[in-house]
């Protein structure tokens, strides 16, 4: 499969796009157990679905995209999928850098990679300076990530300054400092829960949750969650009637505040 396949399906107007969305890829064992597969066998097809998610993100105009690809709790799953997990990681650095490039996309991976060997962490290392200079969409990979330890560096980090300790001081030093914060949150899988995936960074975020396995979600699938987070309001506070006297919010109240 290719990783960029055009899609014909109608556009959504750029106002109700998200600039960032956040995805939990669950379901992948469940998908696989279905039809009497090893679990890895949906791990590979998940591979399929997320380069799907990244073709159709290109052609709608989202900016960041960012997955959840393992959790710091990951770890305690049986070793022999946790090593199948990082071949798997590997194989995808190897194979896809080139095709990111040719298309704009700019990697970034978030989490504590001390953990990984030492080829997986150089070619991290290599895939995110070989993709630098891309700028058309941010491909963030949380990889032995978890909400309450990027919060514990950053406030460690934090603390050897003398900066101030406010929200902005700490956020600088976030894992995805780099990136605004996620409009649109994604869970596949049925679950309805961050289970530790950004927790500072979805303060505001609107979540959506879906019953497809993540190896099923397809284009139709995302446009169906673009469709909801458009016809949300997003008042960050305030009234309804004040978002929409300013003309700021969702798709009913004019331009959305990103």
């Amino acid at each position: 499969m290719a990783f960029f396949s055009k899609n014909h399906s109608a556009s959504p107007a750029p106002s109700q796009i998200p600039r960032h969305i956040a995805i939990i890829m669950d379901g992948n064992g469940r998908w696989a157990k279905k039809r009497f597969m090893p679990r890895f066998a949906g791990h590979a097809k998940g591979v399929e679905a997320l380069k799907t998610t990244v073709s159709h993100c290109l052609e709608r105009g989202v900016e960041y995209l960012t997955v959840f690809a393992f959790s710091s709790e990951n770890w305690q799953r049986p070793p022999e999928e946790v090593g199948l997990l990082m071949q798997l990681f590997t194989k995808v650095l190897q194979q896809e850098v080139t095709r990111l490039n040719q298309h704009g996309v700019r990697l970034h991976v978030v989490g504590d990679v001390s953990r990984f060997d030492k080829t997986l962490q150089n070619l991290i290392l290599q895939a995110e300076a070989d993709t630098a200079g891309n700028t058309r969409l941010h491909l963030t990979i949380a990889a032995n990530y978890g909400g309450r330890w990027d919060m514990l560096q950053a406030a460690q980090k934090l603390s050897e300054t003398d900066a101030a300790w406010t929200e902005e001081g700490l956020r600088r030093h976030l894992s995805m400092a780099f990136a605004p914060d996620p409009d649109l949150f994604i869970r596949t899988g049925g679950e309805q829960r961050v289970s530790n995936f950004l927790l500072w960074q979805l303060a505001y975020s609107e979540l959506h949750f879906t019953d497809t396995l993540w190896p099923e979600f397809d284009g139709a699938a995302l446009d169906e969650a673009i469709a909801s987070f458009a016809n949300r309001e997003r008042r960050f506070g305030r009234t309804s009637d004040q978002v929409q006297g300013a003309g700021v919010g969702g798709s009913k109240g004019g331009e959305k505040i990103c």
